[in-house]
């Protein structure tokens, strides 16, 4: 796939995430432990982070191969790849008008979220992901709650995002949150659904 349509969409939901319930119960039987009395932080940091870089090559790492591999019986060209990791920095995600947060769990680096503003009320939310091995622990509820968070002191009062018809746990994710399935507010190649949720002062 070319730069005219990454299989990543321009939402972040294309990220996979927590899941279904019974997805989520085999993830957390399956992770690892991780470190004893471990838990969630999330904070903003710089879209050109370590962690925020490493994260986003695992986000598009996953959901591009899950494309291809759907699409086309095998994984993404390693040289297709590196270049469209390169060519989205996430520059979007900076201050006044985008916000990324980064999700640890015990210190080290599980998942992300970024809310770029399309205008002066409406934020996109974007690349929200949580690292396989720790998802089913709440990790992904958490990151849209703070997405919403830090969408309302951008200024936004509704988020919108879209996503690919393969990725059901995103879908899934966004419903059991209050996000309510529209018509198309893009015309992204990948997108092939778009979610609005009206935001309040208690997100």
């Amino acid at each position: 796939m070319t730069r005219t349509g990454a299989p990543s969409t321009n939402d972040t939901t294309n990220d996979t995430t927590d899941g279904t319930k019974s997805a989520a119960k085999d993830a957390a039987t399956n992770a690892p432990a991780g470190p004893a009395g471990a838990s969630w932080t999330i904070a903003p940091e710089p879209f050109d982070s370590p962690a925020a870089a490493e994260l986003w090559r695992a986000y598009y790492t996953e959901v591009s191969d899950r494309w291809y591999l759907l699409h086309e019986g095998h994984a993404t060209d390693p040289g297709e790849l590196e270049r469209e990791i390169a060519a989205s920095t996430g520059a979007e995600f900076t201050a006044p008008t985008g916000v990324l947060l980064v999700a640890r769990y015990g210190g080290e680096p599980g998942g992300m979220a970024g809310v770029q503003m399309l205008d002066a009320v409406t934020g996109e939310l974007k690349r929200v992901f949580v690292r396989p091995e720790l998802r089913g622990r709440g990790g992904a509820a958490l990151l849209l709650t703070e997405a919403e968070r830090a969408a309302l002191g951008l200024g936004a009062r509704k988020l919108v995002l879209d996503t690919r018809g393969d990725l059901v746990e995103a879908r899934a994710l966004y419903a059991r949150h209050g996000y309510e399935e529209t018509a198309a507010h893009n015309d992204e190649m990948y997108a092939e659904h778009w979610f609005t949720k009206r935001l309040r002062a208690s997100s």
